[in-house]
């Protein structure tokens, strides 16, 4: 690979790091917040709902915007709107007269930079001149993982040391990170999506795609089926292991994160040796052993064994579909990539929303809503499968 592209690759692993700050470190300070700004918690957790459907409209509604004024403008454009919402995440609460109004605001600012960064990174890997496309966007999507890992250990290593009343300290520490990946995306060499200077498809054009279809479907099962456990996983842990929620959460979703992660950088380093098709089939019948193992284990502990190697299991499953993507529909542009990323985030939301309304209907019995959810994988199998050929190379 061009040695100057090698700045743009790094610079979309940073990327994904920035996406992991902002979605994973407000959070953390739910209490805080709660307490100091005296906030029902039910309202503060409209924030998360806030920041995905913020997120959700960006990938919706970005594609246009992006092919007007060029990917270099739009991915700077995504670090600087994620540096102003952690930056008015430490003002605005304290300036205006609704604190409230104040972290939503913030929120709103920095959704609107991951929502761009979710639609932009992948298409920027991808249109680099890489040996192997699927090696690099697997190793590119280990970076969320790992950005994961980092700031919950990171965040709650400084509370401890110098205590959570100095959040705001922090908040301006992580607002660096964006911030110094705005120049170098300003420098870095961006390739162009389409070649020899064609133009994208449009959505409408995707919408008439049967095999669209079917990676928009596999898009959703790969959100769904990663999020319908990670969000369950602290709990797990908790009944589990019998600790503390601080350790059920290093426990259960750092656990399940670190797998994950450890899957896209095995294939991210190994990928030019496997199969995509055959990789991705393997993890899919394995995350449905997974969900077997948790839902009807007689062990708490068990399950949360089963929540551990349901992370290493989806893994592959998102950048993959990316990967199947690209190489299957060869001129999509930046549509197909933004329609993409909602089909994802419409899983990621869907997949948790699944199982809390099939445990509902169950008196509250967890099992029985993840064990309905070992539809997801079920579906993406047959996608890989009614996608037919295995996978070629996308190298240029």
């Amino acid at each position: 690979m061009n040695k100057n592209y090698q700045k743009t690759i790094y610079a979309c692993f940073t990327g994904y790091i920035v996406q992991a700050i902002i979605n994973n470190f407000v959070p953390l300070l739910f209490l805080t917040f709660e307490s100091a700004y005296h906030i029902p918690l039910s309202q503060i957790t409209v924030l998360i709902t806030f920041n995905f459907g913020v997120q959700l409209l960006v990938d919706l509604l970005s594609a246009g915007f992006i092919d007007k004024i060029g990917y270099r403008a739009s991915i700077m454009l995504a670090h600087i709107l994620s540096a102003a919402g952690l930056l008015s995440l430490a003002i605005l609460p304290e300036l205006l007269p609704s604190a409230y109004a104040g972290l939503l605001i913030s929120v709103m600012i920095y959704a609107l930079g991951g929502g761009l960064l979710e639609v932009l990174v992948s298409p920027i890997v991808e249109s680099c001149p890489t040996d192997n496309k699927e090696k690099a966007m697997s190793l590119l999507h280990s970076f969320y993982c790992w950005g994961h890992v980092g700031v919950v250990l990171l965040s709650t290593l400084f509370f401890k040391l110098f205590g959570i009343g100095n959040w705001k300290i922090l908040t301006c520490v992580w607002m660096i990170v964006p911030i110094i990946n705005t120049f170098i995306f300003a420098k870095a060499p961006i390739a162009p999506l389409v070649e020899d200077g064609g133009k994208g498809m449009s959505m409408l054009d995707l919408c008439r795609n049967k095999v669209f279809w079917i990676l928009m479907l596999m898009m959703i099962c790969a959100g769904a089926s990663e999020q319908a456990v990670s969000q369950w996983a602290s709990t797990f842990a908790e009944r589990g292991l019998g600790v503390s929620k601080t350790l059920g959460d290093l426990a259960g979703p750092m656990a399940f994160a670190i797998l994950m992660g450890s899957a896209r950088a095995f294939y991210g380093k190994f990928g030019d040796k496997i199969n995509l098709d055959k990789f991705m089939i393997g993890s899919g019948i394995l995350c449905v052993l997974s969900y077997l193992c948790i839902s009807l284990s007689p062990s708490p502990a068990l399950s949360l064994v089963g929540c551990g190697i349901c992370g290493l299991s989806v893994g592959i499953m998102w950048p993959g579909s990316f990967s199947k993507a690209a190489a299957q529909i060869r001129n999509g542009g930046t549509a197909m990539f933004a329609l993409l990323a909602l089909g994802g985030d419409l899983g990621c939301s869907g997949g948790p929303t699944l199982v809390g309304y099939i445990s509902s209907l169950a008196s509250d019995d967890l099992k029985k809503g993840i064990l309905c959810a070992v539809l997801f994988p079920l579906l993406l199998i047959a996608g890989i499968i009614m996608l037919g050929k295995p996978l070629k190379s996308t190298s240029p």
